[in-house]
């Protein structure tokens, strides 16, 4: 081959386009309560507003990172199961029920729910506020007992009619349940920046692995796939620095809503459930 034939055969080359993979899934539903719909973090959407949905959420992570166009979040704050066959009154509130926006083409779902049905808001500010008077001891633990477990087991059946439901409105949907990213270091804590007492912080950060892992179990038992991001952050719980955290303390120190997660953590559990979908990243069963 003559000098001038290789190079109009390697010009060639790079104007030649190059064969892309069609997406893996073509219509996405995100359901969930404000660890999915992402309070406070910015570009807040107007879908409603009353919802609090932000474009940096981890659903619009996955959807950006599989190349996925059709594309629905209507994850709400406050959500809980109940919310996914009905509409959920109020502020945070929508005026349509989550599962509503599942169609038979759906392939893809992810949902995380079930925290604000065990009280999630209620449990930190009253275990916050019992601290105060007792920073090194476990209040909270003395207070709830084995209540908040006994909360778990309650939302487990709750959990697997959602995901029930997913499966007769979107039968060949692939389903992820994604868990919550840890909230408390296993011990110790950072009273008074993040006020639980230094005994509660292990008694709340067991009920955390509960929740979890009843989420997992339903996952298991409903043949969806379970991403459990608790198993990627410690370290990045709301006692981290202010740049390592991905989940903002009782005072933020960036755009988020108070214990929820910031823009990082949304990132990251968005990475961690599209590699779940690619088949690189173990789901944390």
């Amino acid at each position: 081959m003559t000098v001038v034939s290789l190079l109009t055969v390697l010009i060639a080359a790079l104007f030649v386009p190059t064969a892309t993979a069609a997406p893996k899934y073509r219509n996405y539903v995100s359901l969930g309560d404000s660890f999915v719909s992402g309070p406070f973090i910015p570009l807040q959407r107007l879908d409603p507003l009353s919802c609090f949905k932000s474009t940096q959420n981890y659903p619009s992570v996955v959807a950006r990172e599989l190349g996925i166009a059709d594309f629905t979040d209507i994850s709400c704050g406050g959500a809980q199961t109940k919310d996914m066959f009905t509409a959920q009154s109020g502020i945070p509130g929508q005026s349509t029920a989550q599962l509503a926006a599942l169609k038979p083409d759906t392939d893809l779902v992810t949902v995380s729910i079930g925290g604000n049905d065990i009280g999630f808001m209620d449990i930190i500010l009253t275990c916050a506020g019992k601290s105060l008077l007792d920073p090194n001891g476990a209040p909270c633990k003395a207070n709830y007992g084995d209540e908040l477990a006994q909360r778990v087991d309650a939302t487990a059946p709750k959990v697997a009619a959602v995901l029930n439901g997913i499966k007769q409105r979107s039968p060949k949907a692939r389903i992820v349940v994604v868990a919550y990213l840890r909230i408390l270091p296993p011990s110790g804590g950072c009273w008074p920046i993040v006020p639980i007492s230094k005994g509660d912080v292990p008694y709340l950060d067991n009920v955390q692995k509960q929740l979890n892992g009843m989420l997992g179990a339903q996952a298991e038992a409903a043949g969806a796939t379970f991403v459990n991001p608790y198993d990627i952050s410690l370290g990045r719980d709301t006692c981290a620095a202010p740049w390592d955290k991905w989940v903002e303390g009782i005072i933020p120190t960036s755009p988020a809503f108070p214990v929820h997660p910031n823009a990082n953590g949304m990132a990251a559990v968005g990475e961690q459930v599209a590699a779940a979908l690619a088949g690189t990243e173990s789901t944390g069963v």
